[in-house]
């Protein structure tokens, strides 16, 4: 009886709707820490669910697992060109008594419905503090690190790389 050759399965590379398990890092350009999972459990998901920028994810488009990919890139290329109308006056009526912040500061303010939101102080004038409500990252270089841990159908068991 002749046998044919097996031949492995390709590992799966990353598509939109594809299940994921990931490392990620984000530094700045001067090697400041902005985020990072790699101390802590990764991040999963599925791409293209809105957990991650479209960007972002569109960085580990075409990766299978076992990547790990370090990427140079702008905030508003991973996060989207800052939108002029997120800028805002908060009046100083609306701040904390005594309230400043330095520009540069990201600050966290409640939004509508309860929720938190980050916004990098501009500027404290007398018309009230100025406020950028875009992507804290969205204006500054950023190298992104990418460890693909394991890619899946929606549908289907995670892959991980194989011990090749």
């Amino acid at each position: 009886m002749m046998r044919l050759p097996t031949h492995p399965e390709p590992a799966p590379v990353i598509t939109r709707g594809s299940r994921v398990r990931v490392h990620l890092s984000i530094h700045l350009e001067d090697g400041t820490l902005a985020l990072s999972s790699f101390d802590d459990e990764p991040l999963e998901w599925r791409i293209g669910d809105g957990s991650l920028a479209p960007g972002l994810e569109d960085l580990l488009l075409g990766l299978a697992p076992g990547a790990d990919e370090q990427v140079l890139a702008t905030g508003d290329a991973v996060f989207g060109a800052p939108d002029p109308g997120l800028i805002q006056i908060i009046a100083p009526a609306d701040l904390p008594a005594g309230f400043q912040a330095a520009p540069g500061t990201v600050v966290a303010f409640a939004a509508p419905g309860g929720q938190e939101t980050a916004g990098t102080v501009l500027a404290q004038t007398a018309a009230g503090l100025e406020v950028d409500f875009n992507p804290p990252l969205a204006r500054r270089n950023l190298r992104i690190r990418l460890q693909v841990l394991a890619v899946g159908a929606p549908d289907r068991p995670l892959t991980t790389a194989s011990a090749g």
